[in-house]
């Protein structure tokens, strides 16, 4: 099929507004010019993308995938306009990271500081999203990278191992688990729990397992960080499940204690997501290797 940017922002518009009238408006074409491009569309697809009806237009199973198709084609195009400004603009790279709660709020901030100081013309789009999205991003092309942890489907992309972590029950130290050594996640859903927000990978991944269990969380209040959870971890409000790492970041400020979880869930090995057949920049390599070299430099110390 042979058609222009104009083309596919007319079709979406069309989709969205339900009428052409208003889509050629919008697109800035008479009627007469939308309806012919339209038409050329469906001659070249060998079959209708849209019912014609009295109050309007609707898609035609095939036109609801064009319409997905066209769709990612304008994003793409719309990403490729913003990455070609920002290089006009002295800009030498963007690397775009889809990463999982824990990168995002945990590990990330204190690696990205010193690389983009270190690298003041390459710019990071970080954005948090759940494992399986953050797969998916990079196999098609929403993101240059992606980190993962725990098992994931990574739909044939290429997976670096980078480090370890595991998930861990976190208790004040007066809590009457705080002596225990290792626990069983089912033990812990009659305790009032402090979590993450929802929509959190972390807290996404744990509503499986509960539901698994059958028995949900006795949420008492989320938040948007692992920080903010342990200051209220430490105040007796609950207990939380959190990653080691943010958890002895503030174990002796905050009075916490930390119990094994006997789960094999609960160790999670990080990954970052690449594209195999694709070879990356030199910038977006460098993220990568900041990222081991972080977890080489723990290991030694």
């Amino acid at each position: 099929m042979h058609f222009d940017l104009t083309d596919l922002r007319l079709f979406v518009l069309t989709a969205d507004e339900g009428k052409l009238t208003r889509a050629a408006v919008r697109q800035h074409l008479s009627l007469a010019a939308a309806s012919a491009r339209i038409k050329t569309l469906e001659a070249q697809a060998g079959m209708p993308l849209l019912y014609r009806e009295a109050r309007g237009v609707r898609l035609t199973p095939p036109g609801e995938a064009f319409l997905h198709h066209a769709r990612g084609v304008l994003r793409q195009a719309e990403q490729l306009r913003t990455d070609l400004q920002e290089y006009s603009g002295g800009l030498r790279g963007h690397v775009r990271v889809f990463a999982n709660t824990t990168a995002v709020t945990d590990f990330l901030p204190e690696i990205l500081p010193n690389f983009l100081y270190h690298n003041p013309r390459v710019n990071i789009d970080l954005q948090e999203k759940p494992n399986a999205d953050i797969a998916r991003g990079v196999l098609d092309g929403r993101a240059d990278l992606g980190i993962v942890a725990g098992q994931v489907d990574t739909l044939g992309l290429r997976a670096l191992h980078f480090s370890t972590d595991r998930l861990m029950l976190v208790t004040s130290r007066q809590h009457r688990l705080a002596e225990r050594q290792r626990i069983a996640f089912a033990e812990t859903l009659d305790e009032d729990t402090v979590a993450m927000q929802p929509d959190s990978t972390l807290q996404k991944f744990l509503a499986q397992v509960t539901d698994k269990l059958g028995k949900p969380l006795k949420l008492r209040i989320q938040l948007s960080s692992f920080d903010a959870m342990c200051r209220m971890i430490g105040a007796g409000v609950g207990v939380g499940i959190l990653p080691e790492s943010a958890a002895r970041r503030n174990q002796a400020n905050m009075s916490l204690a930390l119990i094994e979880l006997i789960e094999p869930w609960s160790v999670r090995e990080r990954y970052i997501l690449v594209r195999e057949h694709e070879r990356l920049p030199a910038y977006a390599q460098s993220l990568i290797d900041a990222i081991c070299a972080h977890y080489q430099e723990d290991k030694s110390q």
